[in-house]
């Protein structure tokens, strides 16, 4: 985790174009039992997934993505904003998974304005007691919220301009790590499509700053889910009875649920290891966040 630094990191932003027709598409059909049996994710179904390299225009570049759908028919669209590591195998697998469950997901690369993903070469051995430093360039883009409106913005506008996203429904947007506060700014900034939004170990969702992103409770409009690690949760202990009253006083119907035995990242199966040498990923936990995600949306986005 980048605990109270990382609310640097965690900023947002608006604008946006469909598939640069320049880049020519890499196209994969593929059975994704087997593929996903080797994500570590969890279980798949027996769904073929289209997925594609595609690069977006944002009025401050080229970003890079991943974009994964149903092979046939139409589907909600999710964005999926990673961790802190950013695109990368491990979110591509995550993302493949959704798209066996009937959803258009983009996986965007945040740091798209500094390089192209993926940004670290092995994520599992990143120690961020002497590697932290490492991820400033990256993550220095973007420390002014209104980057993050306008990438949202545009990977909104990306999602709606394909013809296999089912634009009667709304969308879904999920956040991971530095992710969760991009997922509260990505539906207060698009409040009119986006019905569901989850956070999974989500950092910095309450600061002390005027910027914080729990303050933008009053601009969403979607159905929330906050799942917040019991390790968050031990160095943050005010954040979850903040995040339910703000919630509730802006009438936004939000579920905040701490995972007690769970580390920051228990989500994401490449997660360095904690300090004390144990796993950061935790596989029964992953899992019932995955279910609570997918209750989430069959609920919200209709």
């Amino acid at each position: 985790m980048l605990p109270r630094d990382q609310r640097q990191d965690s900023r947002s932003c608006a604008d946006a174009h469909p598939i640069d027709p320049s880049r020519r598409d890499f196209v994969a059909l593929s059975a994704a039992a087997g593929l996903a049996a080797t994500s570590g994710v969890g279980a798949a179904t027996d769904a073929a997934v289209v997925e594609q390299d595609v690069t977006i225009t944002t009025p401050d570049g080229r970003c890079d993505a991943a974009f994964l759908r149903p092979a046939s028919g139409t589907a909600p669209g999710v964005l999926i904003w990673t961790d802190i590591f950013g695109l990368r195998p491990t979110f591509r697998d995550l993302a493949r998974r959704l798209a066996q469950q009937g959803y258009a997901v983009l996986v965007p690369n945040p740091f798209y304005r500094t390089a192209r993903a993926p940004i670290i070469d092995s994520v599992s051995t990143f120690n961020f007691q002497t590697d932290r430093a490492r991820l400033t360039p990256f993550t220095a883009p973007l420390a002014d919220p209104r980057v993050i409106e306008s990438d949202a913005t545009a990977y909104i506008s990306f999602l709606d301009a394909q013809s296999t996203v089912d634009r009667t429904r709304r969308l879904g947007v999920q956040g991971y790590c530095f992710g969760g506060p991009l997922m509260l700014r990505t539906a207060a900034q698009v409040p009119g499509r986006v019905g569901a939004g989850a956070s999974f170990h989500g950092g910095g969702l309450v600061t002390d700053g005027p910027d914080s992103p729990h303050l933008l409770a009053p601009r969403i409009k979607a159905r929330l889910y906050i799942a917040i690690a019991g390790s968050d949760d031990q160095r943050q202990p005010d954040a979850k009875d903040t995040l339910r009253s703000t919630f509730a006083a802006a009438r936004v119907p939000a579920e905040i649920e701490v995972y007690p035995r769970a580390a920051h990242g228990w989500c994401i199966p490449d997660m360095p290891h904690q300090a004390n040498g144990e796993s950061t990923y935790n596989a029964g936990d992953a899992e019932r966040a995955w279910k609570k995600l997918l209750d989430l949306y069959r609920a919200a986005l209709v």
